[in-house]
């Protein structure tokens, strides 16, 4: 039997979270709901967003390249759906999002290299592609990026599991999956 997870209200969480969804509602218009799960614990919100929002050396469209090539891996419907809003008001286009899911960016080697190396890495449990980190590196990356990559691989996969283990709404338009929007 599979436990049902509802969203929880701000009522419904400690006065430390409901802070947080203060600064959610303010900062984004909304509590996603997969950050709300994250409220029932006591300390999983805070530390999930400070690490989701550490400094890192990718910049935000190239996170989102991660994002979707991880999410995709993993199959969250979630995180896919989220991410392509996302990617979408980072620049990339509807063609260029679906590449992205398939862990590729034939618009950009560099971009290339660092999708093909995130769908490896979560394919692989971490254990990457020789050949994919040296062409990673060819393309002008550096080790602090490596790293952040792995860091942000991890990070992204964190909340593929727990939306995959809580089914919680998704509250973004719901994408369909790769095989049916690359069939168009």
């Amino acid at each position: 039997m599979k436990i049902e997870f509802k969203v929880p209200t701000r009522n419904e969480v400690s006065p430390t979270n409901q802070a947080i969804f203060d600064q959610l509602q303010k900062g984004l218009g909304f509590v996603p709901n997969i950050y709300a799960t994250y409220a029932y614990s006591e300390n999983a919100l805070k530390n999930y967003l400070d690490f989701a929002n550490a400094p890192s050396s990718l910049k935000a469209k190239e996170k989102e390249v991660v994002n979707l090539a991880v999410s995709e891996v993993n199959q969250c419907q979630y995180c896919l759906s989220a991410h392509t809003a996302i990617a979408g008001m980072n620049g990339y286009s509807t063609d260029q999002i679906l590449d992205l899911r398939a862990g590729t960016a034939p618009f950009d080697t560099k971009l290339d290299s660092l999708a093909k190396l995130a769908k490896n890495l979560t394919e692989n449990r971490g254990e990457a592609n020789p050949e994919l980190v040296e062409n990673f590196f060819n393309e002008g990356w550096t080790k602090e990026n490596l790293i952040d990559t792995i860091m942000l691989v991890g990070e992204k996969t964190i909340t593929n599991y727990l939306h995959k283990t809580t089914d919680v709404p998704i509250d973004f338009p719901i994408v369909p999956s790769l095989d049916l929007a690359t069939a168009v």
